[in-house]
């Protein structure tokens, strides 16, 4: 498939926020867990890189309180506005094509952004640069190509449609830029550019109803691009969207890898 322009899940469209939501779901326990053990609390300054949604900024609002500072950006911010109140400042910004909005910053986290990201090494040094000596990153990106399928246990025709559907969203991903085997990298990446003390993890939900909800929400937002690529009819479709709502098939996501270090 050639390249198209442009993010393939746009905030703007209808889903996104239903697909917010299911990451919130799924990902939030893990984030909030990181960013605990990473020390925020009051008044420190953090940013946070395409926001996307409500969530993070506001969990980072209440460590940080009054006398703290939270930046939330995004090249779309309709769904992180709500959440723009101190000490939450919302701003448009592009990390992988625009200077850092500001230095000096104790926290700066990503995720689920990078890997969309065209100039992902620009970004990342962007990111770098924002935070404070000592200042924490922590970035969490997923890695598709680590885990490709929908369904592990492939036992059915559900199951074979949802994964045809499931490789040809990772081939129209690709075909916008995104790296599908992004996220295992981010621990070397994360040393070489200096950071100190860094580790990672990886979660990895392989069924759930947020797992589900986020199929059907990717899905009906994609749709009109799978069948125009040929990877599936629009009754295939309808049928695996069906099939995810009756609840009996096993829906995992790609593995989410979580790299952190602090800045020497």
């Amino acid at each position: 498939m050639t390249r198209t322009d442009g993010y393939l899940l746009d905030n703007g469209q209808s889903e996104a926020a239903e697909r917010f939501d299911a990451f919130a779901t799924l990902f939030d326990p893990t984030t909030f867990r990181h960013l605990e053990a990473l020390g925020v609390g009051p008044g420190w300054r953090c940013w946070e890189v395409g926001a996307g949604g409500t969530s993070v900024a506001s969990w980072l609002a209440k460590r940080v309180g009054p006398t703290g500072r939270v930046l939330a950006t995004d090249i779309d911010t309709s769904r992180v506005a709500p959440a723009g109140r101190p000490p939450v400042e919302v701003r448009v910004h592009d990390v992988g094509a625009e200077e850092p909005p500001g230095e000096g910053f104790d926290l700066v986290h990503a995720r689920l952004v990078l890997v969309h990201v065209p100039d992902r090494d620009r970004a990342l040094r962007s990111m770098i640069k924002a935070l404070r000596p000592g200042g924490r990153l922590l970035v969490e990106d997923a890695d598709p190509a680590l885990q490709p399928l929908l369904c592990p246990d492939e036992h059915g025709p559900e199951q074979e449609l949802a994964n045809r559907l499931r490789h040809g969203f990772r081939q129209l991903l690709s075909g916008r830029g995104a790296d599908l085997s992004y996220g295992r990298r981010l621990p070397r990446m994360l040393r070489e550019a200096g950071l100190r003390r860094v580790e990672a993890d990886a979660y990895f939900p392989v069924t759930s109803p947020a797992c589900a909800a986020l199929e059907s929400a990717t899905v009906r937002q994609i749709r009109d691009q799978l069948v125009a690529a040929q990877v599936a009819t629009h009754d295939e479709i309808d049928r695996h969207l069906a099939n995810v709502a009756s609840g009996g098939m096993d829906l995992a996501t790609a593995p989410m890898i979580s790299a952190w270090g602090r800045k020497g």
